[in-house]
């Protein structure tokens, strides 16, 4: 079908006149502007504007959004985009992201507003998901190109995109493939048209030909530059999230609020102790609660030495520090079996400065309710008057308190202030418990805890409890019980089938349930082939999301078996295979990981309150923020705060963190940093020989076509 395109050019003099914006003061073409270091973010209900908001949100970027689609909006013109402050023109959005290179009716007023905003100040624009057309700087994708799917193909940052927003990347960009009947991904591959300044910066092979296309790429004309995207993604998928950053850096010159890292946290519950395994024959665990067979006994799981000798290698070899969460009892008990001897426990001593180390209590005792067995599931025990039954203060201290004196005799470098109960129990747990134990804030402030452990699955915010701040840990899909790869496949098949499969019927009750199994998973492959992928992903995930969260798993995953090493190395050589040297995996301890998302959760809402806010002028960036309120900021490198060098490296940038002292915190930008543009003059004619802003007709419909996926949300069971 032939489209015909109408495009209106104005000149940039015609342009600043007519929409406002303030070139016309006396020191125009003199002065340097203010640029507010915040983006613009015009969406349509798409995903792909979307993904790019939820990117800045996490790094803490300030931004403002327009929905396109929402009534009573506000109207984008010269006033909305610019005016002066203190005599001196103010850019009010360093950058600008739209759902595609035009998103406007034909003859928009708002889309000539941008363009003339954009070519003033030389502000980018992001065209987050558009169609390749010479509008864009690219071919229709029928001369030479491809439209269509690319599940399963590994497209590459070029040598441009690696020298250029993209460098963090070793040059790998797989789409994903999780699911052959499920579309995941939809792209225009094509090349530049004839003439035009286009730099691709990511392109994939076009398919029956030996050519590539452009994915991501840069194109300049008319004094304005857009990052234009062709295939359309959601903020969960991989080749998103790994494009995410590069996106960010190319928008705002890698000077902006907000910070971000690559984060792999993987903490160990139940060292020294032994975890009852998964009955085959039952579908239940023998020791546990709601496992009441009489007639079956525990069969416990526990690390041996040569388990840990694997651990400290496997540490060695990928780079990361596990954090091991102990119960002293463990080895205790296991002395008192065992004539006094316990060999695993005194090569985990012997070697304690390998592991970080976290009280997870002396005996791993339920500290929440006293718990009424007699039922399935387990109920809160009642007082004669009806009232609930908590297990005491002085148990709780008594259970933190013992396992810190173990651990310290034993010599275990330890943050007194961390402590994950076991079951992350004390805590509020839905159905039966719907409050935390109120003796367990009390019993938290007698032993000086200021950071708690709990299931981000049940709760994913932090929250107080007394003097501790909740640390949330994803919880992964490898059980505690069991051992043995044949064990982790019977329980979950058992878990995410239907009950006419022999299944617990739990996908059948909960169809969000998002692991669930057409089939049951064969014995013999179901780990290698389904299971450790999946939660490969996910975990990967998380990893690729800014999220700092850890990840908890249990001892008897390290032994016999040791099934949890294929998922966690899967994690970490799958991110070495994409990430350069210079974006190392950020491997925090729990205080560390508390203390960042506290910070940030104050950020947040002082962005939200309007309390802080930063802009540039020239090679200086000021940002104006409360007293003792933590900024995030990311820079080029070599800028200053101070006179002294500012932020630490990552992705070939500095960022970091500095509280704020009440008064504006001035940041220098290194001389090599272009600075902003200063705007033209406003005249009320064409000027000979000024460049002119094209204001092109509205771009074709790009939205996902049917049968594409728009939402994926990959997430571990609760």
């Amino acid at each position: 079908m032939k489209r015909t395109i109408r495009t209106t050019v104005f000149t940039v003099g015609a342009l600043i006149a007519a929409f406002g914006l303030p070139a016309g003061t006396a020191h125009a073409g003199t002065t340097a502007p203010r640029v507010d270091l915040r983006v613009l973010v015009v969406g349509d209900g798409g995903p792909a504007t979307d993904a790019i908001a939820a990117e800045l949100d996490a790094a803490g970027t300030p931004y403002t959004e327009i929905d396109l689609t929402q009534a009573g909006r506000p109207v984008i013109d010269g006033g909305f985009l610019a005016d002066t402050v203190d005599g001196r023109p103010r850019a009010r959005y360093q950058a600008v992201v739209l759902p595609n290179d035009n998103p406007f009716p034909a003859g928009s007023t708002e889309m000539a507003a941008l363009a003339a905003y954009e070519q003033t100040y030389a502000v980018p624009q992001v065209d987050a998901y558009t169609y390749a057309r010479p509008e864009a700087g690219l071919q229709y994708p029928v001369h030479g190109g491809y439209s269509g799917s690319l599940d399963g193909v590994r497209a590459s940052v070029t040598t441009a995109g690696r020298a250029g927003p993209f460098g963090y990347l070793d040059g790998s960009v797989p789409f994903e493939d999780n699911d052959p009947a499920v579309g995941e991904s939809y792209a225009y591959l094509s090349t530049p048209v004839a003439g035009a300044d286009f730099t691709s910066y990511v392109d994939a092979p076009v398919p029956g030909r030996a050519t590539r296309g452009s994915l991501v790429g840069e194109y300049r004309h008319d004094g304005r530059r857009e990052l234009v995207v062709t295939f359309v993604y959601n903020r969960y998928q991989p080749q998103f999230r790994l494009l995410a950053r590069g996106i960010v850096e190319w928008m705002t010159g890698g000077v902006h609020l907000g910070a971000s890292r690559n984060y792999f946290a993987v903490h160990v519950d139940d060292v020294f102790a032994a975890d009852d395994r998964w009955n085959t024959a039952l579908n239940c665990t023998p020791g546990d609660v709601d496992c009441t067979d009489p007639n079956a006994a525990p069969d416990p799981i526990r690390m041996t030495p040569a388990d840990v000798d694997h651990a400290v290698s496997w540490q060695q070899e990928h780079g990361l520090t596990l954090d091991f969460a102990y119960n002293g009892a463990g080895s205790v008990d296991h002395r008192e079996d065992h004539d006094g001897a316990d060999p695993l426990a005194d090569r985990l001593i012997a070697g304690r400065d390998a592991f970080r180390w976290i009280n997870h209590t002396y005996t791993h005792a339920f500290l929440g309710c006293v718990q009424d067995t007699s039922v399935v599931p387990w109920k809160c025990a009642t007082a004669a008057d009806g009232t609930t039954r908590w297990v005491s203060r002085n148990e709780i201290a008594d259970e933190i308190t013992a396992n810190r004196v173990w651990g310290e005799a034993a010599g275990l470098p330890l943050e007194n202030e961390e402590l994950v109960t076991g079951e992350h129990s004390g805590m509020k747990v839905l159905p039966q418990q719907p409050v935390d134990n109120p003796n367990l804030a009390p019993a938290l402030d007698d032993n000086d805890i200021t950071w708690l452990g709990s299931d981000n699955s049940r709760e994913p915010e932090q929250r107080s409890v007394g003097p501790a701040t909740t640390v949330p840990r994803y919880p992964m899909n490898v059980f505690y019980n069991a051992g043995r790869a044949a064990e982790q496949v019977d329980e979950y098949n058992w878990i995410y089938t239907s009950r006419a499969q022999g299944g617990s019927g739990i996908c059948e009750d909960n169809p969000a349930t998002t692991t669930c199994l057409a089939a049951p998973l064969e014995p013999a492959t179901g780990y290698t082939g389904h299971i450790v992928p999946l939660e490969t992903r996910i975990a990967l995930g998380h990893v690729l999301s800014n999220d700092p969260r850890p990840h908890f798993i249990h001892q008897s995953n390290l032994a016999e078996d040791r099934i949890a090493y294929p998922v966690l190395s899967g994690v970490l050589d799958g991110y070495a295979a994409l990430f350069a040297d210079d974006t190392p995996v950020v491997n925090p301890r729990m205080s560390e990981i508390g203390t960042e998302l506290g910070r940030r959760a104050a950020w947040r809402n002082a962005l939200e309150a309007g309390q802080a806010a930063a802009y540039r002028i020239g090679d200086t960036v000021t940002v104006e923020a409360p007293a003792g309120l933590p900024v995030p900021a990311t820079l080029p490198t070599g800028s200053t705060l101070n006179d002294a060098a500012f932020g630490a490296p990552y992705a070939g940038l500095v960022s970091g963190w500095t509280p704020s002292v009440g008064t504006p915190l001035t940041l220098t930008l290194p001389a090599s940093v272009p600075a902003p543009a200063v705007p033209a003059p406003a005249v009320s004619a064409p000027v000979a020989g000024a460049p002119s802003a094209a204001v092109t007709g509205p771009a074709p419909d790009t939205r996902v076509p049917a049968g594409v996926t728009e939402q994926v949300v990959s997430s571990a069971r609760d």
